[in-house]
């Protein structure tokens, strides 16, 4: 009985441990060239534009409050950048609609927020990818423009 309960459980740590060990690739995804996918492809409709924290933008006319979104994606079959992008593009979209919502043409001062952790990067998001899901957090401020 010793001989088979003692591979079982070796057997059973083995497969905890590599659970735990799951790849959380993180990425610096270039923000302009995700927008940009997202209005070729019409996910993004155009009608809200979108600033990372630091990048200039018109004067902001009235302020609608911040709003902050995050969103999974299915990575399998997929590159690390692409569904970062995708999930990305989620997230953007979901600002979108919110920011139609209140009245705001952008949403301005966005920075990466994943685990609540902020990264501002220059001109890029952070997304962090494994072998099944990519993942990617946003924060930032609802805004109505000058033209």
């Amino acid at each position: 009985m010793r001989s088979i309960l003692l591979p079982a459980l070796v057997l059973a740590a083995a497969c905890a441990s590599s659970s735990a060990d799951a790849r959380n690739t993180r990425h610096e995804i270039d923000f302009a060239a995700t927008v940009e996918r997202g209005l070729r492809e019409g996910v993004l409709d155009g009608s809200v534009r979108f600033f990372l924290a630091g990048q200039a933008h018109p004067a902001v006319r009235q302020a609608f409050g911040n709003g902050a979104s995050s969103r999974k994606t299915n990575a399998a079959n997929k590159s690390d950048e692409e569904a970062c992008q995708w999930a990305a593009l989620t997230v953007l979209k979901a600002f979108q609609q919110q920011a139609k919502a209140r009245g705001a043409n952008a949403v301005v001062n966005l920075v990466s927020n994943y685990d609540r952790v902020e990264f501002r990067g220059e001109g890029t998001y952070e997304c962090r990818a494994g072998a099944i899901m990519a993942g990617v957090a946003l924060k930032g401020e609802y805004a109505l423009l000058a033209d």
